[in-house]
């Protein structure tokens, strides 16, 4: 774990999801500071991630923001800080962090629950183009 990289949020996400695949790719092209890196849950760094931070990722079925010495945010919360940091008028769908968590929660859970079978999942995680290499942790 010493070896993150400073200053760099981590994404954690299903690897194997094409939803999830589909939004890592959404948010390295509005990533316009270089903000994020990305790790598959699958990925052994990705799980040690998880009991680093004593996430039971088995109840949470999410999308993991880590800050590396700060904290971590899961779930709809996970996504609105995402959103904070993309370019353009990505930041504002933030707006919705207003609402309860309860609410924005059960309807990020309603799509995790839906996503293999509505957008699908790969036999294995997606390897990245040499360009994109650097992200991936």
């Amino acid at each position: 774990m010493n070896n993150l990289p400073e200053n760099k949020k981590i994404i954690l996400f299903d690897g194997i999801c094409n939803l999830c695949d589909n939004t890592v790719q959404f948010i390295i092209k509005h990533d316009k500071e270089d903000i994020f890196r990305f790790v598959a849950l699958q990925s052994d760094l990705g799980k040690e991630i998880i009991n680093h931070i004593g996430l039971d990722i088995s109840k949470t079925d999410s999308i993991v923001l880590y800050e590396p010495g700060h904290a971590y945010y899961y779930k709809s919360q996970a996504a609105f800080e995402i959103s904070k940091e993309l370019s353009g008028i990505y930041q504002f769908l933030r707006v919705f962090s207003i609402l309860p968590k309860w609410l924005t929660d059960k309807v990020y859970d309603y799509i995790a629950r839906n996503r293999y079978k509505w957008y699908g999942k790969k036999d294995e995680c997606m390897l990245p183009t040499p360009q994109l290499k650097a992200k991936f942790l």
